[in-house]
């Protein structure tokens, strides 16, 4: 879910932007967040997910694939973050998603039945089940498309933040904005599903472009500190907390602001579910992987077929097709580099 600060982004710290603009840069991609919007958005008319001959869902890998060639073919160098264990706080938040995903898929079962298929198809997007066994095979396919990935040893976005802050990738990529909160220069979102999307219940559609970011403009605009930010979305409330009942962003600004000191301003509010002094601080230093490589490798053509022909049964042809792609991706790529630190002066 994420912690949600969207109110008090200025639009002169942000920037819509064409997939061609990010050429030439390395992006770090939170591979949780890509992998969970593929299950949801690729699906059948009935909103079952794709699947192959043995009943093995299959949209991650049809969405990984496909949308990481098209991210190539812009000159896009994307690196893949993948979550690792847990921390405490968050125990709280992923059983919640549990129920929800368990009562969004009896929803489910009951709107297939009674035939009504927008309901379905909506109520199977919230049902979507990410398993350890689609994250080892999601790497796998990377790995045999030539495409770096990183595994962080807690939370993805942390990593993909300390990435973009030792200057390895120009940005992280997420739809949430946790990644601002744990240091990350810039944030990109959309990026993993940029293009002419549906609007949820309604026969709409409408074009998602990529959209940055700037951790730097952002903290001038609203004249506050990353530490002052940290303070904002703990008080709105995140994936670890639930945040001060009646708090949205602009007010936790205003508080903030006026307190001054982040920690004296978590600390004067009551009704915390859990200690905000010890959520601030894992924020300002999380875990991270200090010693990740980002590793270009070389197309395995032989190992891609392997795992979506003859293991989930994909399309040879469409396959074929997105080799062919994938070929002229990685031969444009290499030499290429350029940076657009100058796009927002």
């Amino acid at each position: 879910m994420g912690v949600d600060i969207a109110d008090i982004i200025p639009e002169g710290a942000r920037k819509e932007v064409e997939l061609s603009a990010l050429k030439g840069e390395a992006v770090a991609l939170d591979a949780y967040n890509a992998l969970y919007q593929f299950l949801a958005a690729i699906r059948q008319p009935d909103g079952s997910p794709l699947m192959d001959r043995h009943g093995n869902v299959t949209s991650h890998l049809s969405g990984l694939f496909y949308r990481t060639i098209s991210l190539m073919e812009e000159g896009i160098r994307p690196v893949y973050v993948f979550d690792g264990r847990p921390p405490e706080f968050k125990r709280k938040e992923l059983e919640e998603r549990a129920r929800r995903r368990a009562e969004a898929e009896e929803k489910y079962r009951e709107a297939r039945e009674t035939g009504l298929v927008e309901e379905a198809r909506r109520y199977a997007q919230a049902a979507s089940r990410l398993t350890q066994d689609m994250v080892s095979e999601s790497k796998e396919l990377l790995s045999a498309m030539g495409v770096a990935w990183v595994q962080a040893p807690e939370e993805g976005e942390a990593q993909a933040a300390f990435m973009s802050l030792k200057g390895d990738v120009f940005a992280a990529a997420s739809q949430d904005y946790d990644s601002l909160l744990f240091g990350a220069r810039r944030l990109v979102r959309n990026l993993a599903f940029t293009g002419r999307r549906k609007l949820p219940g309604k026969d709409e559609y409408v074009e998602v472009k990529p959209e940055i970011i700037e951790a730097d403009l952002l903290l001038k605009a609203l004249g506050i500190t990353r530490e002052q930010l940290i303070a904002i979305g703990i008080i709105v409330g995140t994936d670890y907390n639930e945040g001060i009942k009646g708090f949205g962003a602009q007010r936790a600004l205003k508080h903030v602001k006026a307190v001054g000191d982040p920690l004296k301003a978590l600390k004067i509010l009551e009704g915390w579910d859990v200690d905000p002094v010890q959520l601030y601080h894992y924020f300002l230093n999380p875990p991270v992987n200090v010693k990740y490589t980002i590793s270009f490798g070389t197309l395995q053509e032989g190992r891609v077929k392997e795992i979506l022909i003859y293991r989930h049964d994909f399309s040879p042809d469409r396959v074929e097709k997105g080799l062919e792609r994938l070929r002229k991706a990685h031969k444009e790529l290499k030499g290429r580099q350029r940076r657009l630190d100058s796009w927002f002066q």
